[in-house]
């Protein structure tokens, strides 16, 4: 009898990040990946976002595992949002599970969770409907793997971030014949990763890249300021190795990045070739600036924003950037920050500093190009493409690409948050959705910012707050307080003094019209007058839309005032 085999796409579709797949096999469910994505500057003072886990919570009994690829963000940084509920055995390998156990750990929530499980590319696990297997790929951290699950119809295989480099060292090599040998081994279905499928151009290899940033370190005389992703482990030795070889000292930021460095060190991902290259905070006073390079992580693995800080000296930071200094950017920011980093750009220009990016000259990207992704289609030679990872227009791009290498348009599927797609009859079709989207993360609150709460921050930065406290005697249906009003972030109120003072009295009489002509007294209906013909005004005179908060208090019969809200 077959086998009811459904695809599930949970995240990392029509965006950058936030990873998260999920393969059903009858009654079985295999989660791959579960990643989270740093904020666009349009979600105010959200700190993260990771996927809606709704549907993975409603049949958890069915899943038997968590798989993870690799051990970034995108990848793992969701994981305390799932086990913190439940005990779901993790799998990954041994630089990831390190990493997976420091993201854990963080979390108070999880902190305590213990079901990691160690495997490699030479793995295969034998569950009840599907049996698991490994391959090694090639990205910018060690321990990134590939996963094929045989469904016993055929097999459906999950990239994960990847891209193909002939030069890499043995720690980061593509192993070519696993992939080869699962290509004749009937693949229905590939989800492969598309986050540069527009990209033409060769990606550089590592050590293009590393003789670059040796090129950089020997001719800049003054400070030089890195700013990277902690966990980009093959980005971190290269910077080791240049100021080694410049004879320059290295200064490590961020609690998380002496973390992650001091695990890839025992797992000899990362070698410091000297004992005496990284220093700690007693040795700068000593270290000439010509000498010293600074390693910027960045709170959450996001350097681009601290930058912005350290460039604005009215901003209390670790360290200011001044004149003489190099910012030199290793990391790629996303195509979300590219505002935010041309802003960090003129920061630091202005602060008297220079700045270079990795990406201005080489194309040192951990994913794979168009040649890249036509070579694993043709490896693999699966009946069917799901690209994933990346904004619609890179699915797309994947898309076209697929179609050179001849398969047909019908057999590639561009997917949305919730799509399922069910396999029949030796085909995949799309079946009836799943509930998918976004859980915004604000400091320990987790799902508790909606679009409602979004659009009012956006409004506060936008236009500001206009509050109006008023004091009502609803038994003499008259204002007993002339309103008292409190502006931020809409107008200077010592030059708006005829503004305030219409606003004062559209109040009053807007109150006292309701008071004296409504039936039935309710306090949700009278703040709303208030707020409707108020916002009428406002717009009318400045065409701001502030937000409005009107705050009623009643002097009850024992004259003790009631606020409401």
């Amino acid at each position: 009898m077959s086998k009811q085999i459904k695809i599930d796409i949970l995240s990392g579709v029509r965006e950058n990040g936030k990873n998260m797949y999920a393969v059903e096999v009858n009654d079985e469910i295999y989660i791959l990946d579960i990643g989270l994505q740093y904020p666009d500057n349009d979600l105010y003072g959200i700190d993260m976002v990771v996927p809606d886990m709704t549907y993975v919570k409603e049949n958890i009994d069915k899943v038997v595992g968590v798989f993870l690829t690799h051990g970034h963000s995108d990848a793992i940084g969701a994981l305390p949002y799932l086990i913190s509920e439940y005990d779901v055995p993790v799998f990954g390998s041994e630089m990831t599970i390190e990493l997976a156990k420091i993201v854990v750990s963080n979390d108070k929530r999880s902190k305590k969770f213990s079901n990691f499980h160690v495997i490699d590319g030479n793995t295969e696990i034998d569950f009840e409907e599907a049996t698991i297997s490994f391959f090694r790929t090639t990205h910018s951290i060690p321990g990134s793997l590939g996963i094929a699950i045989n469904t016993g119809e055929g097999q459906i295989v999950y990239t994960g971030d990847f891209k193909f480099d002939q030069s890499a060292l043995p720690t980061y090599k593509t192993d070519y014949s696993k992939i080869a040998k699962i290509g004749t081994e009937n693949v229905i279905a590939l989800l492969s990763d598309s986050a540069n499928a527009e990209t033409v151009a060769e990606t550089s290899n590592e050590r293009e890249v590393f003789d670059h940033i040796l090129d950089t370190f020997e001719y800049h005389n003054g400070r030089i300021i890195v700013a990277q992703v902690a966990s980009n482990i093959q980005r971190m030795q290269e910077v080791l190795d240049a100021a080694y070889k410049t004879g320059k000292k290295v200064y490590l930021t961020g609690h998380d990045a002496h973390k992650i460095l001091k695990t890839a060190m025992k797992l000899e991902y990362l070698h410091v070739p000297s004992d005496d290259l990284i220093i700690d905070s007693s040795k700068l006073n000593e270290t000439d600036d010509t000498e010293l390079v600074i390693i910027e992580t960045g709170r959450m693995g996001e350097p681009i924003k601290l930058l912005q800080r350290m460039a604005d000296p009215t901003t209390k930071t670790e360290f200011q950037i001044k004149e003489g200094d190099l910012v030199f950017v290793a990391t790629t920011p996303s195509h979300a920050m590219d505002t935010a980093f041309a802003r960090t750009r003129d920061a630091i220009y202005r602060a008297g500093a220079d700045i270079k990016a990795l990406g201005d000259k080489l194309n040192p990207s951990g994913h794979a190009n168009r040649n890249d992704l036509q070579l694993m289609i043709n490896l693999l030679n699966p009946q069917n493409l799901i690209p994933v990872q990346g904004e619609y227009r890179l699915l797309d791009s994947h898309s076209r690409i697929a179609n050179q290498t001849g398969m047909p348009y019908q057999n590639i599927f561009i997917t949305k948050k919730g799509d399922v797609l069910n396999y029949e009859n030796g085909q995949f079709y799309r079946g009836k959705g799943v509930t998918a989207g976004d859980t915004m993360i604000d400091g320990i609150g987790v799902g508790d910012i909606g679009s409602i709460v979004l659009r009012d921050r956006e409004l506060l930065a936008e236009d500001g707050v206009f509050v109006a406290v008023v004091t009502i005697d609803r038994k003499k249906k008259k204002v007993v307080a002339k309103p008292k009003i409190t502006a931020r972030g809409f107008v200077y109120m010592r030059t708006s003094r005829d503004l305030l003072n219409e606003s004062s009295e559209i109040i009053e009489q807007n109150i006292v019209n309701y008071l004296e002509n409504s039936k039935e007294f309710d306090w949700s209906d009278l703040k709303q007058g208030v707020r409707d013909k108020l916002s009428k005004y406002l717009y009318d005179q400045t065409s701001r839309h502030p937000v409005i908060l009107p705050v009623i208090m009643e002097v009850n019969q024992n004259r003790h005032r009631k606020a409401k809200r």
